[in-house]
C-alpha cells in the first residue's frame, strides 16, 4: 500500500545529521525528518532527542514529485486537549512550612530563572536567523 500525505505511520531512526533525520518507513521507503517536526519543544541538537535504530511513528508531511518525503514527528503525536488536572491537595513538603515570604521568595527566583532561559533561547535562535540571512533581516 502506497504511503499517502497525512497517514501517520511507524519508522526507525536510520540516520542523523545537523538538521534532522532520516526514518526508514514501511515498504523500503524512507525520508527525513526536519528539526523543527521533532519536538513541540526547542531542539539545538538532533541526538539529543533521538538515537539510530529507534522506533517512531511519523506523520507524512509530503511527497514530492521526485520521492523525496518529508516526515513529522511532532505533528504524528495526538493533540491533548484535556488541561492538565493539579491536584491542590498534593503540596510539596518543603512548601507545607514554609512562609508566605520564603514562597514569594521562591516563586520569584523560580521565574527569572525560566525567563533567563527563555531569553537566552530567543537570543539563540535570532543569532542562527542572523547569520543564515548573512546578516539582513528580511
Amino acid at each position: 500500500m502506497p504511503l499517502s500525505v497525512g497517514e501517520v505511520v511507524d519508522g526507525t531512526v536510520t540516520g542523523i545529521t545537523n538538521f534532522g533525520a532520516f526514518i526508514q518507513l514501511p515498504e523500503g521507503k524512507s525520508g527525513l525528518v526536519h528539526i523543527s517536526e521533532i519536538s513541540q519543544d526547542y531542539v539545538e541538537k538532533v541526538s539529543d532527542c533521538l538515537k539510530k535504530d529507534q522506533k517512531v511513528k511519523v506523520k507524512v508531511l509530503s511527497i514530492s514529485p521526485d520521492g523525496k518525503i518529508s516526515l513529522s514527528i511532532r505533528q504524528a503525536k495526538p493533540k491533548n486537549a484535556q488541561p492538565i488536572e493539579i491536584e491542590w491537595n498534593k503540596i510539596d513538603e518543603k512548601q507545607r512550612y514554609m512562609s508566605f515570604e520564603d514562597k514569594l521568595n521562591k516563586f520569584l527566583k523560580d521565574s527569572s530563572e525560566k525567563h533567563d532561559q527563555l531569553k537566552t533561547r530567543d537570543n539563540r535562535r535570532s543569532n542562527y536567523r542572523q547569520k543564515r540571512n548573512n546578516g539582513f533581516d528580511y
